[in-house]
């Protein structure tokens, strides 16, 4: 029996300072575009261990992830295929802001900043505002 499924993903709403760490991507799709660090969970691997680690591939931050803002899974999130994505906001604990791995660029934007986003991330990070508010951290 052949199982198909959406394949998993996971990104991390990093807020320091009031601001979001976002990263230019380097590689298609949505190649020059801004979007929050992230990418697809390996076999064996928890969400939360996979956010972590894309979050230091991409950014260079060490990250602590505060809460569960949500799962994104809209089909058409990603012209590759159905991935579903496991959000968190998180902040960094260590070390330094910096493009690494496939991030061509990395820096903070405010909220009023408007990027040219990949993927649904400006619902994502519409949605990590409105959280973070509630839960007082920004």
């Amino acid at each position: 029996m052949e199982i198909k499924s959406p394949a998993l993903t996971v990104d991390a709403a990093i807020i320091i300072d009031g601001k979001f760490a976002l990263i230019k991507r380097k590689n298609e799709p949505f190649k020059g575009m801004w979007a929050l660090p992230g990418g697809f969970v390996d076999l064996g691997e928890s969400v939360e261990d996979a956010t972590r680690r894309e979050a230091k591939e991409e950014t260079g931050l060490d990250i602590e992830l505060i809460a569960l803002l949500g799962v994104y899974s809209d089909p058409k999130r990603d012209p590759r295929g159905h991935t579903v994505s496991v959000v968190y906001l998180a902040k960094p604990v260590g070390g330094e802001l910096k493009a690494a791995d496939d991030a061509a660029d990395a820096k903070l934007f405010a909220p009023e900043d408007d990027p040219l986003l990949a993927f649904d991330h400006a619902i994502i990070l519409n949605d990590a505002l409105e959280a973070a508010k509630r839960l007082d951290f920004m």
